[in-house]
């Protein structure tokens, strides 16, 4: 995943950008997980936590 700096270093249009994808990819897990696919349930954590860095920093720049 992607670390602070990464992020911190994307435009505001990167960022919401990157936040959309990270929402899918969320999606995604979560489908698979309910469907018995997902082998790492830690994922849903880190894709989380890594849509909560983007957030905060295009709050930051607000």
């Amino acid at each position: 995943m992607a670390t602070i700096a990464e992020i911190k270093a994307l435009s505001t249009e990167e960022l919401v950008a990157k936040e959309a994808q990270l929402k899918q990819e969320l999606f995604n897990l979560r489908f698979q997980l309910a469907t018995g696919q997902l082998e790492n349930t830690a994922q849903i954590k880190e894709v989380k936590k890594t849509i909560a860095r983007v957030k905060t920093v295009l709050r930051a720049q607000a």
